[in-house]
């Protein structure tokens, strides 16, 4: 293959030995190509998939979102018995939520995080216990925090006075005491390798340190209501723990000073564990990050001279995010001529547009925050020289891009099936119906075998929901 890198590469992009590779950072533990260079993930051919289910597939690997979950599940648990406390996981279901994802994640001794009726109608269908699911939302409406209540949820997440009397309302309608934690804004932002570290925060979640001890006393006012402890979230797509440190020490010190008033049995420290989107990506090991929290917590409450909490914990990219790979097929292929960019002296290079029959409608990641992703031709290898290409979508957007930039070998051609990795987390959960395009079908794969997770949306589903739409049901107009 060539040995050139291609001009219009961004700098973080390396030039592949072999543009057929898999990386193991990138692709479910179970991908690999067989002996015709097809892939398969979860033991089943990528060519296989997509003749049974369509395009664009997202395809879950089940026993990744099932290890992951052990291995995040073991890590905190020894990491915060070690200090001598326990800690606690729920999966961040806005990540990427069905029933058999519930129930595998559960299975596996982790609680189920919600955030609107839906996702918790979702975790009940699934079969989790009520009382390992956490509520969240800036927004609860009060049907929904009835629903909550009534359901038996384990706590409920308080993220604005409002919120306080609405849950209070409900759990003495219905005749029950409901444990609460209160989120509060730590001042710290975190993001990949970084983090900031501000006094006050301009977000729609959750209330600033100063006014937290307020409300919390309002919590304890109310004979329905029993106080957990505080919750904090910092960011997304975390690398490294300085984020968390920094957050915690915050957190501890109101910690300690609410003790003086009750007790205050938990501190939940929230979730956005990195994951590997492309080679260059390097997140830390979940193993590593609870023995490095473990130990920051450790070492507050010793100076501050107080117990140690519960400590919990909301992963959900770092569990699913990893499992999942969408499957697209190649429709048209574009050559642009590209001035470059830095360069006064006009010259142009090739940038190859390939477009796939999906876009921003299953993936909306790259078009709202400018996401990276990795891609590989599925259903063959070849020995052609890797070529740089971008990855567009078939909607109406000049910003429809898949995959902004990766290398495949440059006989990609109309008709192959590429697929991109680590689409597991918040592609589903963020699709749409933009241009009137059904979102796919979601299959689970383990042992050789797929299963039907969600139905894909037809064009007849789509058109059912419009009501010009003639009927030949009776009193149809």
């Amino acid at each position: 293959m060539t040995s050139v890198a291609h001009p219009l590469a961004p700098d973080w992009l390396s030039l592949p030995v072999d543009a057929n590779a898999l990386s193991p950072a990138v692709w479910p533990s179970s991908a690999l190509r067989d002996r015709h260079g097809v892939l398969s993930v979860g033991g089943v051919p990528a060519s296989d998939l997509a003749r049974q289910f369509g395009t664009p597939l997202y395809v879950v690997d089940e026993e990744h979102v099932r290890s992951r979950a052990r291995e995040t599940l073991a890590a905190f648990s020894s990491q915060f018995e070690r200090i001598g406390t326990r800690a606690k996981v729920y999966y961040a279901g806005k990540a990427f939520l069905s029933t058999a994802v519930a129930r595998w994640v559960s299975d596996e001794g982790l609680g189920v995080d919600v955030c609107s009726g839906g996702e918790l109608a979702v975790a009940l269908a699934g079969g989790v216990d009520p009382a390992h699911i956490g509520m969240h939302g800036n927004n609860k409406s009060i049907d929904e925090i009835e629903r909550a209540v009534a359901a038996g949820v384990g706590t409920i997440v308080i993220d604005s006075e409002i919120e306080i009397e609405r849950v209070a309302d409900a759990a003495a309608r219905l005749g029950t005491v409901q444990a609460v934690r209160l989120r509060v804004n730590s001042g710290v932002h975190a993001h990949t390798h970084d983090f900031l570290a501000t006094a006050h925060e301009d977000q729609k979640f959750g209330f600033p340190l100063e006014r937290a001890e307020a409300a919390v006393r309002t919590i304890r006012s109310h004979a329905g209501l029993t106080f957990l402890g505080l919750h904090c979230h910092i960011g997304s797509q975390i690398f490294g723990a300085d984020g968390f440190a920094e957050s915690a020490a915050r957190l501890l010190l109101l910690h300690a000073r609410l003790l003086e008033d009750g007790p205050v049995p938990e501190l939940n420290l929230g979730g956005g564990f990195g994951i590997a989107y492309t080679t260059a990506d390097d997140p830390t090991p979940i193993a590593e990050l609870a023995a490095r929290i473990a130990d920051i917590v450790a070492a507050e409450c010793a100076k501050l001279g107080i117990a140690l909490p519960v400590v919990a914990f909301e992963p959900g990219r770092s569990i699913v995010g990893g499992a999942g790979v969408t499957l697209y097929s190649v429709g048209t292929i574009k050559d642009v001529d590209v001035t470059l960019p830095a360069d006064d002296s006009g010259a142009t290079a090739v940038r190859r547009y390939v477009s796939v029959d999906g876009g921003m409608s299953d993936n909306a990641r790259p078009a709202l925050y400018g996401a990276d992703y990795s891609v590989r031709i599925a259903s063959r290898a070849s020995d052609a020289d890797a070529a740089l290409v971008r990855i567009a979508g078939k909607h109406c957007e000049s910003g429809d891009i898949v995959v902004y930039a990766d290398y495949l070998p440059g006989d990609v051609a109309p008709g192959d099936l590429l697929a991109v990795p680590a689409t597991g987390a918040y592609c589903w959960a963020l699709a749409s119906n933009y241009n009137i395009v059904g979102r796919p079908s979601v299959v689970a794969v383990a042992n050789g075998e797929a299963r039907l997770l969600i139905r894909g949306e037809t064009e007849h589903d789509l058109l059912a929901r419009d009501t010009g739409v003639a009927s030949d049901e009776p009193g149809a107009s």
